[in-house]
């Protein structure tokens, strides 16, 4: 029941997200789609693992790679997809909370919680990044076929 409760939080934040980012309304759903599936990801895989870190870049990964596709198939932006699909993962209240501990004089709490949101920022640069490779890995074989 928990897992459901995940995935319908996590379709309805991208979603919105999505309206907040001006996408096209034909895109809403699939928007949302791929962040519940990328939420997912990272939410089994943090549960079971413990690794964040690795959580994050696995759903990343699963979102940029899903996104390229949908943009290919709907010829559509791959922005579209991927930012809005991507925004569950944003580590906003870790920042927060790092950023608050910084103003309470709470140093030490402040660096353990701002390292864990740079590499977890990271992880989604990383993640973006290896899936474009990965795209043009993909694509270069296609066209060496023909």
């Amino acid at each position: 029941m928990e897992i459901l409760g995940q995935l319908i939080t996590s379709f309805l934040a991208t979603g919105a997200f999505g309206i907040l980012f001006n996408a096209p309304k034909e895109t809403l759903v699939k928007c949302g789609l791929i962040g519940m599936g990328g939420w997912l990801i990272y939410y089994l895989l943090e549960r079971y693992s413990n690794d964040a870190i690795f959580a994050t870049l696995a759903a990343t990964i699963f979102i940029a790679v899903l996104s390229q596709e949908l943009a290919k198939f709907y010829k559509t932006p791959v922005i579209i997809f991927s930012v809005a699909g991507i925004i569950p993962l944003v580590p906003g209240g870790l920042a927060y909370d790092a950023m608050r501990n910084f103003v309470e004089n709470d140093y030490n709490a402040a660096l353990g919680s701002a390292a864990k949101v740079l590499m977890l920022a990271g992880a989604i640069a990383f993640g973006l990044v290896f899936s474009e490779v990965i795209n043009q890995v993909i694509r270069k074989i296609n066209q060496s076929r023909l």
